[in-house]
């Protein structure tokens, strides 16, 4: 797909084929055949337990047969990018030179699409390594805007994520995040005020600030990721493209009235039900 001879440079290919510069440039990180084990168990428990620090997740993952010490779930856990919910779970970490913008949805009424964006990233196992996924949605309609891949944590794919969503959709008033030096780093909170975005930024340990991105982290997990062990990051593209499709276009959801994230979105009717 990626032409390293052409005559266009890599960056220049990857952004015409929508594909993130961090799953060109680096191969999905490799990890022996227990760690991954290990990891993929240990992120199937924090969705199922988010409470659970490395001491408890290390005594479940014992209970289950497996021979693991609390020093290396912690350094698991950090290298995926979690935490346990009382301090937030997180894939992102705060650079201490970046500026912290103050949470701004806090009583604040959302009551139409493109009013706010949130973002976020979350690990993706593979089945020989692991790769990463940043999503930005539409908090009104839980619509996901746009998307992207990448083997490493750094700005470049949020931003590449961010400018496709702009790009497609026109831009939001306000945009969400953690407080992840991804997202504090003055590529992305330039791109956004260049775009006179508003910046909202969760506050500290308030995982429920960003909650609708943490619900549907849930849903693309069990209803994909978990179901298929991905061999490549093509693989898991075509994978996560296909569910995405299904997500925004044929998934009922409770919180809409159980419309689909492109009724809301785009305000369209709901198809008759057959006699």
């Amino acid at each position: 797909m990626i032409d390293r001879t052409h005559k266009l440079s890599v960056t220049r290919q990857s952004k015409l084929l929508s594909i993130s510069r961090g799953s060109v440039y680096y191969p999905p990180k490799p990890v022996s055949p227990q760690t991954q084990t290990q990891m993929n168990r240990i992120d199937r428990l924090h969705l199922e337990l988010p409470f659970a620090g490395s001491r408890m997740l290390r005594d479940l993952l014992r209970q289950e047969g497996s021979r693991i010490g609390r020093k290396k779930v912690a350094t698991l856990m950090k290298r995926m990018g979690l935490e346990a919910l009382y301090r937030k779970p997180r894939t992102t970490r705060r650079h201490p030179k970046h500026t912290i913008y103050p949470y701004l949805l806090r009583k604040l009424p959302v009551t139409r699409s493109n009013q706010v964006w949130a973002m976020d990233i979350t690990y993706i196992p593979m089945a020989r390594g692991f790769i990463y996924l940043a999503a930005v949605l539409d908090w009104y309609s839980r619509r996901v805007l746009s998307w992207k891949l990448s083997t490493t944590m750094d700005m470049h794919f949020c931003v590449d994520a961010v400018e496709e969503a702009i790009a497609t959709h026109g831009k939001p008033e306000i945009m969400n995040t953690d407080q992840g030096s991804q997202f504090t780093s003055q590529a992305f909170t330039g791109l956004l005020k260049e775009n006179d975005i508003r910046i909202s930024m969760d506050g500290k340990g308030a995982w429920r600030d960003n909650v609708f991105v943490e619900r549907l982290w849930r849903s693309v997990k069990y209803e994909e990721v978990y179901l298929h062990a991905y061999e490549t990051v093509s693989m898991a593209r075509a994978g996560l493209k296909r569910y995405f499709r299904f997500y925004n276009s044929r998934r009922p959801h409770s919180g809409l009235d159980q419309k689909t994230p492109d009724q809301v979105y785009f305000k369209m009717s709901p198809l008759p039900m057959a006699a």
